[in-house]
């Protein structure tokens, strides 16, 4: 019998058991709602993360007791706002929808939270937000973006660079879990770019919209290699690298209260006095 792990399938009563449970586990995917180049669908980002989480949950929901939630779809993608589609949080809305899931979570009585995200432009504010609400909830929460993991695996799976934005990746994946909505007789289209894409040079940060990294279609990558059975491949190797994630008792310790009243009078790890 298999083991129901997805929130929005679930019913009150049943997640409310689940939360009683020591170990229990909700997965948040989280994504955008973005352009993806004339070939992919706005919601790329949203359906691969929540592909991988649930296959990465339904793989360990014997012994692990899991949700996964509905993936958010609202992401930060200003940078995606000149080629159409793309609706955008800003750092606070952002992080005030996350805060919100966290508070509602302790509510319920729910002990840890796995982010998994499918969107760059993500990367950074979660690496905020995860830092501050765990120690705000006292909740051991964990951010990660799937493509980033088991890199070589995929590296050696692909004939282009990726990941990247509507890429050999990306476009693999969404093939493999929603294949009747991806436009393969645009991906030649996807790859006309002009002028080449700006950078910054190395070591230095600042903004650019996507209209300066990938001019004209708003792909960054080649989708033409992409196939159904490399998506199924890809989300295997990110399936495989969350559930290890899930079993690291290193990321799942209990977050120093670091703003504590006295917290700076009291004793620090492997410190002698």
């Amino acid at each position: 019998m298999t083991i129901e792990v997805e929130w929005a399938r679930m019913t009150a009563p049943e997640l409310r058991a689940l939360a009683a449970r020591a170990n229990a586990l909700v997965v948040l995917p989280v994504g955008s709602l973005e352009q993806h180049g004339p070939h992919l669908p706005v919601i790329t980002d949203t359906a691969s993360a929540s592909a991988a989480a649930i296959r990465a949950a339904q793989l360990v929901a014997d012994d692990i007791p899991v949700a996964v939630l509905p993936g958010l779809w609202l992401g930060m993608s200003e940078h995606h706002l000149p080629f159409g589609g793309t609706i955008s949080l800003d750092y606070d809305a952002y992080h005030g929808i996350l805060r919100s899931i966290v508070r509602s979570l302790k509510a319920l009585g729910f002990k840890r939270l796995l982010i998994v995200n499918g969107h760059g432009g993500n990367i950074d504010p979660l690496a905020v937000a995860v830092r501050e609400l765990a120690v705000t909830f006292s909740m051991p929460i964990v951010a990660t973006t799937p493509w980033m993991l088991a890199s070589d695996e995929i590296a050696a799976i692909a004939e282009s660079e990726t990941p990247r934005h509507a890429c050999e990746g990306e476009t693999s994946v969404m093939m493999a879990i929603a294949g009747d909505i991806v436009r393969t007789d645009k991906f030649d289209e996807a790859v006309q770019q002009a002028p080449k894409r700006v950078e910054a040079p190395p070591g230095f940060s600042r903004f650019y919209s996507f209209s300066e990294r990938a001019p004209v279609t708003g792909t960054w990558g080649d989708p033409r290699p992409a196939t159904p059975e490399k998506g199924e491949c890809f989300l295997a190797i990110q399936a495989k690298a969350l559930v290890q994630a899930m079993r690291d008792e290193r990321l799942w310790s209990a977050p120093d209260p670091v703003w504590q009243q006295d917290r700076g009078q009291g004793s620090t790890s492997g410190t002698l006095d």
